[in-house]
Formats: structure tokens, C-alpha cells, sequence
């Protein structure tokens, strides 16, 4: 993924979990995150459950996300040495002194107490608790703001990938209807589809992914491929819009994963599996010269030494055995049930 990519992703899911943007950049964002969103970033399991026991209202946190480090450092001339440090959340520099009293020293025009040194420690105010016991009644907080680089490959991206992947693992959606006249009362019938989201792995020593969508239509058992492609110009709703109704559904839902895993299965034994022959040789190959190897070491070891050997032999065959034996495996990542006008099918 590319920095633009995956700022796009990261700005897509804050609008979506309603974050508050403070300030957007292309190398940064600044942002106050939602309870969703904190929660989901956020480890602060005793914060929130305190928050559900007691009612009280949440302090969510706030966060600048970099997608371009060099950028942002470059916009940050007074960063701390060596600049933004990877994968590590940093504060935000504060202010220091009390309220309306600059670094330093008591505001202009106003006397230093006799004793006390310019700069140095003042004496207790008001007598309060904490002024009792520690001498000093802080007046102002030093801002912390959590920063975070949001690059490929990096922890925060990874924890993002995760929290979408955890809340968008089934949809229900309802293509938007608008009717041509507004006063018109008749319905439109809506056919129902079942999409999943395959993931196809063929691996061996080597490795290739494949994402496969599906679609079929719980109506007629209609398949369809690249099922995302074909519904992305519509516009959907979580709600069943006005005058529409759904047609009953002709296939129940477990029979038709087994239409998909079928349809799938067989589209993958068409597939050119030379690479799986080549894997095996390439298997047995490997097999050979550890058996010549540890063969030859177990001839020469002593008694007392060939429990050990057995045993790195085993694991080693075990090792090659998981590295180079070809696979295919197959895993939904998500899916879910889509209602679509079947008197204007979309567009292919």
C-alpha cells in the first residue's frame, strides 16, 4: 500500500467511527477519537469498564497519525533529536507554568517574593489539601498527545486492519431507492444476494494470494464472480427504503455457502497445479538430503547420543515437510446478504 492509499483507509475509518478531525495534512491528522474508535485503539480496558460502572461521561483520547514521516518531520523543526521515532508514541510538547505566569519567572510587573529565587520553586497557595501536602497547587496540565506512525507493515496499521476486519465480518445493506415520481406508491421488488469474500492461498515454499468474490442470488441460485465489483456503483443503505419489498428467498442460506464452496472448488481445479508438482520434487529433493545427512551422523554417534539426533532429525523432517508439501487454503473473510432492485440490475 501506498501512503496515499493508506491515508485514504485511515481517514475512511474515522469518518465511519465518527471521529472528531482536528487537523488534517497530507503527511498528518490530529484527531479526537470516538468511544468506538478509542476503545478499539485504545487499551484501556479499566478506564472504560470504570466508565460503564459509574456512568459517567467518556474522555476519549486524542491522536496524530503520520503517514509521511519525512514530511511531517520536515514540518516539525523543533522535534525531539533524531527525530519521530517509528512505531513509538511520542507527547506533544506543553506549557509550562501556571496559568497567565510565562516560563521562568512571575509575570511582568509583579514583584518576586523576598527570598525566593527568579525561576524557582513558589510558595504554597491558598490553603488547600494539596498545598498542604505538596506545597504547590498545579494550575495547568501538560497536553499529551499519542503520535503514531500509520506506515505499511507498522503496529498502528496492523490494529486498524484488525478493528475493521472485527466489526465489518457480516453486512446487511439495502441498495437506495428513489422513486421517478414522488407520489408514486407501487413497490419494487428487491432480489437478495449472498456475497462472500474469499481468500485463496496456493503454498508451498512459495506463496500466492487470490481474493475471490462471490455472489449468489438466494432467488434463483445465480452465481456471480467479482460480486464487489458489480454492486460498487450502487448506493446502499442499512434500512429498507419506501416502497419496496423483499422477494422470498428460494435457497436457505447454508445451502447456498455450499453452492459458493462448490462453484469455488471447481474453479480451482482448473487451474494450471504444475506449480504443486514442482513443489513436490523440490519436496523430495529436500527429504533426501536430510536422510543422507542424519543417516550418516547416526552411523558415527555415540548411544548415548543418537536419542538427540533422532529427535533434530524428526523435527527437521517435520520443517521441511510444513515448508515445501503444496496447499491450497481457502478462508472467508467476510460476507453478507445485499438487496438489489431486480428491475434495474446494476451494470457489469
Amino acid at each position: 500500500m501506498t501512503a496515499d492509499q493508506i491515508r485514504s483507509f485511515v481517514l475512511r475509518y474515522l469518518e465511519a467511527e465518527q471521529c472528531d478531525i482536528m487537523e488534517k495534512h497530507p503527511a498528518y491528522v490530529t484527531v479526537k477519537l470516538s468511544p468506538s474508535a478509542d476503545k478499539d485503539l485504545n487499551h484501556r480496558p479499566y478506564y472504560w469498564s470504570f466508565v460503564e460502572r459509574t456512568g459517567v461521561t467518556p474522555e476519549t483520547m486524542t491522536c496524530t497519525f503520520v503517514f509521511d514521516p519525512e514530511a511531517y518531520r520536515e514540518l516539525q523543526p523543533h522535534g525531539p533529536p533524531g527525530g519521530l521515532q517509528p512505531g513509538v508514541s511520542t507527547a506533544a510538547p506543553g506549557i509550562t507554568g501556571t496559568a497567565g505566569t510565562p516560563p521562568g519567572g512571575p509575570p511582568a510587573g509583579t514583584a518576586a517574593q523576598p527570598g525566593t529565587p527568579p525561576g524557582g520553586p513558589q510558595p504554597p497557595q491558598g490553603d488547600s489539601i494539596l498545598g498542604r501536602y505538596f506545597g504547590f497547587v498545579p494550575t495547568s496540565f501538560t497536553a499529551r498527545i499519542p503520535r503514531d506512525e500509520v506506515t505499511y507493515g507498522s503496529r498502528r496499521l496492523e490494529q486498524l486492519f484488525a478493528a475493521v476486519r472485527s466489526k465489518g465480518k457480516y453486512v446487511r445493506l439495502f441498495e437506495q431507492h428513489v422513486p421517478e415520481q414522488p407520489r408514486r406508491t407501487a413497490t419494487v421488488p428487491y432480489d437478495s444476494w449472498l456475497a462472500v469474500n474469499y481468500k485463496v492461498e496456493l503454498a508451498c515454499d512459495m506463496k500466492r494470494s487470490e481474493i475471490h468474490s462471490l455472489g449468489i442470488q438466494l432467488q434463483t441460485g445465480v452465481i456471480r464472480e467479482r460480486f464487489m465489483d458489480w454492486i460498487a456503483p450502487l448506493t446502499f443503505t442499512p434500512q429498507l427504503p419506501a416502497h419496496v419489498y423483499i422477494t422470498p428467498d428460494r435457497i436457505a442460506l447454508p445451502r447456498a455457502v455450499l453452492y459458493l464452496e462448490e462453484h469455488l472448488e471447481s474453479k480451482l481445479a482448473r487451474y494450471d497445479h504444475r506449480w504443486a508438482k514442482e513443489a513436490q520434487l523440490r519436496l523430495a529433493d529436500e527429504q533426501a538430503r536430510i536422510r543422507d545427512y542424519y543417516e550418516a551422523l547416526l552411523k558415527t554417534a555415540e548411544p548415548d547420543q543418537r536419542p538427540d539426533i533422532e529427535a533434530q532429525y524428526a523435527g527437521r523432517a517435520r520443517e521441511i515437510e510444513w515448508q515445501y508439501r503444496p496447499r491450497i487454503r481457502i478462508s472467508a473473510i467476510n460476507c453478507g446478504l445485499f438487496h438489489v432492485s431486480s428491475a434495474k440490475p446494476p451494470a457489469y
